[in-house]
């Protein structure tokens, strides 16, 4: 019988500050929340990548924003903040497509997504103010949070930073990780029998996305929780990187 799926939100996160030591915070609110110790080797932590940026000071003063002109036409045909738009702007190294109030950028990251993750929503007292960016290097983020929890524990479970996304052809958002560590991001099952042993040839699981989406929905988005525990899911072994997961650009049909 195979091991049950597992994830615990942790309690009593406080409002992140630029400064804040984001283990510290997380290993206090592991230590509180019951049924998280002792921890495992094979725990994940699904961090939200918010809380991230917002330890690490990645905040836009709109007030210091001068946006282009692009920006502003971009803004007034589409009824959305031009110094937002300038922000994404300069987020992106590709624009991919600017349609229907939407940007779809790449960043340097070499994540393709929305608006180039620059988030207005759940950023703090100055909400309205102040945008907020993706952490800077978000597998180092997830390194140091990984790092901080085994000097507390003396367990190293894997650590996984999150971030909403849309998918192409679906309606909808999902959590998906844009940082790892202590795991592998992709479980590469090509060459291995399926259910009837015939050979797969293209299957390669998500599984550090899969582990983010299933966090999320312990999580919430209003819910004040920007942190889980995920037990049971035994992610594929070793040290990996997001960079894994970035799909390569000559593969890529919609390029």
């Amino acid at each position: 019988m195979s091991e049950p799926l597992l994830v615990l939100a942790l309690e009593g996160i406080p409002e992140v500050q630029p400064g804040d030591d984001l283990g510290t915070l997380l290993g206090a609110a592991l230590a509180r929340t019951g049924g998280a110790l002792p921890l495992r080797a094979d725990d994940v932590l699904v961090v939200t990548s918010k809380i991230v940026a917002k330890a690490e000071g990645a905040f836009v003063d709109l007030a210091t924003v001068q946006p282009r002109p692009e920006a502003v036409e971009f803004a007034s045909r589409w009824s959305r903040d031009p110094r937002q738009v300038e922000v994404v702007m300069r987020q992106a190294v590709r624009v991919v497509r600017a349609d229907l109030g939407v940007l779809v950028v790449e960043t340097r990251h070499g994540f393709v997504l929305a608006n180039a993750g620059v988030d207005a929503s759940n950023v703090g007292p100055r909400s309205g103010a102040v945008v907020l960016l993706l952490p800077d290097d978000p597998d180092a983020s997830a390194r140091r949070i990984r790092g901080a929890i085994a000097d507390r524990f003396g367990v190293a479970p894997a650590v996984v930073v999150s971030d909403s996304m849309g998918r192409p052809w679906r309606v909808g958002i999902t959590d998906c990780a844009i940082g790892v560590a202590g795991m592998r991001p992709l479980d590469d099952l090509r060459g291995t029998p399926d259910a009837d042993g015939r050979p797969m040839s293209a299957t390669i699981r998500a599984v550090a996305d899969e582990i983010a989406a299933a966090a999320e929905l312990a999580l919430g988005k209003t819910a004040r929780r920007p942190a889980a525990l995920v037990r049971g899911a035994t992610p594929p072994t070793g040290e990996g990187s997001i960079a894994e997961v970035i799909f390569p650009p000559e593969y890529d049909l919609f390029r």
